[in-house]
């Protein structure tokens, strides 16, 4: 008998209902949204592209139930524990560094995006990793006359704003991006947790006949 669940996170089923819900609202302008990132078959039979559409959507709703186990757990401030019905934009560069997938959960999850402020906040980055980034990276640091001059960062030490002045905000792009891969690794072993039903596995899961190995 085939199982009326998604899902199921410790043995807790997700009913089909709530996969189905989440296309039928936005799912379905989001996956179309992410272009290649979500499938590579553009062109694909309708019943292949709802199966993608479908094990996509299933993503999205499980990272939302573990999101909101993990805040549970972490004494986070209980985000609504319905997923939002209401489209809200997924930029182009969230697609291209955290995959499809990822970036809509953060976009649809009020859970996710607050399990990943708090990862955010928990990352410390050593002054040393901040000043590093700094001398490595001289073309990023050029003040605006030498950018409209088209200065060789690496000739002129007076074409690059000081330490002191860019150092915060090098920091924050650490510590942000240190957050993204903390919420990668939480994902990863959280998603231990979960079993598929037919039809509902991961999108680039080789197992599957339709599989799409990119995200």
């Amino acid at each position: 008998m085939t199982p009326n669940y998604a899902a199921s996170v410790r043995g807790v089923p997700i009913p089909k209902e709530r996969v189905a819900a989440f296309l039928n609202a936005d799912g379905a302008a989001s996956f179309r949204g992410a272009g290649n990132c979500a499938t590579s078959h553009n062109d694909a039979a309708p019943a292949r592209r709802h199966r993608q559409q479908r094990r996509w959507a299933t993503q999205i709703v499980v990272i939302h139930e573990l999101a909101l186990r993990t805040c549970a757990e972490r004494g986070l401030a209980p985000p609504d524990d319905i997923l939002p019905m209401h489209l809200l934009t997924i930029p182009e560069t969230d697609v291209a560094d955290l995959g499809s997938i990822v970036a809509a959960a953060l976009a649809h999850s009020p859970a996710a995006r607050a399990l990943l402020a708090a990862l955010e906040r928990e990352q410390e980055v050593p002054e040393t990793a901040v000043r590093d980034y700094y001398d490595r990276n001289p073309d990023r640091f050029l003040t605006p006359d030498a950018l409209r001059r088209g200065a060789d960062p690496y000739t002129d030490p007076s074409d690059i704003q000081p330490y002191e002045q860019v150092r915060d905000a090098i920091a924050r792009e650490l510590r942000h991006a240190a957050a993204r891969r903390a919420f990668f690794d939480w994902l990863d072993g959280a998603r231990a947790d979960v079993e598929y039903a037919e039809g509902h596995e991961h999108p680039g899961d080789p197992t599957h006949q339709d599989h799409e190995h990119r995200h």
